[in-house]
């Protein structure tokens, strides 16, 4: 398997435009071929040097000893037989894997894949089965966008969105994933519109800030999770070092300066920020900016803690439901193969043996 290991060669998959430009040139051949290059790897999604036939015979044996086209290699895949959820698990570099999953909408109108960004995650959410993982690292740009190259791939369909809210905490591996995001956004290659991707973060206002002042295209979600000052921390470990109102007047300057809506997911657990006291906050919360809600019931058992009942995600809603913005009520797909929000650890079902994809 080819993992970005050889050192000796430059791995062009990741690359924008503009550096395959600068790396053409310096390898000695005119600019347009990075062009060539360009739509070779991502419209084409060319695997091999052999396959861009539109270069000549030489210039493809020049790139086979210059440059290499990685590619992560699928060592578990998962179908839910509750829904049509599908989960990957990629080996990205040796000893190192990350999941993916692939949730249509039960109309099958929206086609939606869930991306990683990191190996195991650098925040430790108190919900979330990823932040129990050891953080190893930062994924690379190409290890980002060939999780959507080989999910369409192995699934044989394409997607209609794209989400950053896999493994890893997006603002923390920040220069990568806006870089994927812009590869995908290209009219010229994946062609996903930019309200198609969704860029998620836990709260770090460092990388929220630095999404508005480069005034990026996408559409931006912000876990929540909490309404109160004095309890998100219980919940979320990053209110520690961004507090709930430093991240209100960022997602505030969003809205404000973007003119964009921002979303706020909400993990819904009993007892913990479900009560009528947390609903007022949020109702008082949401009407402040130009926001809109997803609640999500909780899929994971840390701390003793249940999902909520069907009874008890009704009598949340309706109490929020003086809120003066969209509230929607996220199902959780992919729940019985680990896939659903919160869940992505590297597991699948109990005893699910290993499938080897490699070719």
């Amino acid at each position: 398997m080819h993992t970005g290991r050889d050192m000796k060669k430059t791995i062009v998959k990741g690359m924008n435009l503009a550096e395959l430009e600068e790396w053409v040139l310096q390898l000695g051949e005119k600019k347009f071929r990075a062009r060539q290059i360009y739509e070779g790897l991502y419209k084409h999604r060319y695997e091999t040097w052999q396959e861009f036939t539109n270069l000549s015979l030489a210039l493809r044996e020049k790139l086979q000893e210059y440059a290499s086209i990685p590619k992560i290699e699928v060592t578990r895949h998962l179908k839910s037989e509750l829904d049509a959820t599908q989960k990957f698990t990629f080996e990205v570099a040796e000893g190192k894997e990350v999941e993916a999953v692939w949730i249509p909408s039960a109309d099958g109108e929206r086609k939606t894949i869930c991306i990683s960004s990191q190996v195991g995650c650098t925040l430790a959410c108190a919900f979330c089965a990823t932040g129990k993982l050891d953080f190893q690292g930062n994924l690379k740009a190409w290890q980002i966008l060939d999780q959507v190259i080989q999910v369409e791939k192995l699934v044989g369909e394409s997607a209609s969105n794209i989400v950053f809210m896999g493994m890893g905490e997006p603002m923390h591996n920040y220069f990568a994933v806006l870089k994927t995001a812009h590869l995908l956004h290209d009219e010229d290659t994946f062609t996903f519109a930019a309200r198609k991707i969704t860029i998620s973060t836990a709260g770090d206002v460092k990388g929220i800030r630095r999404f508005v002042e480069n005034r990026e295209p996408f559409n931006f979600a912000i876990s929540l999770n909490h309404p109160d000052a004095n309890k998100r921390a219980d919940v979320m470990d990053i209110d520690k070092k961004y507090p709930l109102q430093e991240l209100l007047a960022a997602a505030k300057d969003f809205t404000k300066t973007l003119g964009r809506k921002v979303t706020f997911e909400y993990v819904m657990i009993p007892d913990v920020n479900m009560s009528q006291e947390d609903a007022a906050k949020l109702v008082k919360l949401a009407n402040s900016l130009n926001c809109k809600i997803n609640l999500i019931p909780l899929n994971t058992d840390f701390y003793g803690w249940e999902r909520p009942t069907e009874e008890q995600i009704a009598a949340f809603r309706q109490a929020i439901s003086k809120a003066k913005v969209p509230v929607m009520n996220r199902r959780s797909p992919g729940k019985d193969i680990n896939g659903a929000c919160g869940m992505l650890s590297l597991k699948g079902k109990p005893n699910t043996p290993r499938t080897n994809y490699a070719r």
